[in-house]
């Protein structure tokens, strides 16, 4: 586990050594960030405006699910975008026999090999309208922790995801317009689950688990998440976890390697 975390540092550090050479981007990062917020907030802002509220959610509480999908979309864009999306690229140039060669699970090389700092302002922005919600609702320290395990198991099912349909590129080469597919699916956790008909809860609940992400996380932070909703989000982070893993190597079973 201490090689893992000596190679991880030097993954990051090799990488955001990189990025930073392009100081503009983060700029332009950051102005990208603020328009998807202020997207986002005005739409909140249409349900909110005439006095109408989503059974049980204030507008504060609306505020801190909105704050939890933005914290999620920094994830993806630090980490998951700048390595999972390469995976294509390395089925399509044959590099990924450099990494099925190296002394290293080739899940987490393929994982964790580089980081983009374009997506730290989504995460600023989203501590910021928690914490502004937060105050507003007077939540304490101890709500923020209860909140820490949910949306702990909420990125691993995330990365889970993200990972199986990288992992299809063996296959099918050309998958962009599958995780595009997924992203547009996840937009839906930006609102609380009660917004959605109860045949879209039903789906965004079971089917492709997006409640899971943003509105269970969020509950637990308000102080009214229920246990085995908690132990739900649990057993499916550790199961997508598992199969992300041997879907993997399944898949490895049908590459063709560039040397073949």
């Amino acid at each position: 586990m201490k090689r893992y975390w000596q190679v991880l540092g030097l993954f990051w550090s090799t990488a955001i050594a990189a990025e930073m050479e392009y100081r503009l981007n983060f700029f332009i990062a950051t102005l990208s960030s603020l328009g998807n917020l202020a997207g986002s907030l005005f739409g909140l802002f249409l349900f909110y405006r005439t006095g109408y509220t989503f059974t049980g959610w204030s507008w504060e509480a609306a505020l801190v699910v909105l704050g939890v999908f933005t914290l999620l979309q920094g994830f993806a864009a630090t980490f998951l975008a700048p390595n999972l999306n390469r995976i294509v690229r390395h089925v399509q140039e044959g590099t990924l026999d450099f990494v099925l060669l190296k002394p290293i699970r080739s899940q987490f090389w393929l994982s964790t090999h580089t980081l983009s700092p374009w997506g730290v302002p989504d995460l600023i922005f989203g501590s910021m309208i928690i914490g502004y919600a937060g105050r507003r609702l007077s939540l304490e320290i101890h709500n923020y922790l209860l909140s820490a395990v949910p949306l702990l198991f909420g990125l691993i099912i995330l990365y889970s995801l993200w990972f199986m349909l990288g992992a299809t590129s063996i296959w099918f080469v050309k998958i962009y317009n599958v995780t595009e597919v997924l992203r547009g699916l996840l937009e839906a956790g930006r609102y609380p689950m009660v917004a959605y008909p109860t045949a879209y809860r039903f789906f965004f609940t079971f089917v492709v688990p997006v409640a899971f992400l943003t509105t269970i996380p969020a509950e637990a932070m308000l102080g009214r998440g229920q246990i085995n909703w908690s132990l739900g989000a649990a057993v499916l982070a550790i199961v997508l976890f598992w199969v992300s893993s041997w879907f993997w190597r399944f898949a490895l079973r049908f590459y063709t390697s560039a040397s073949s």
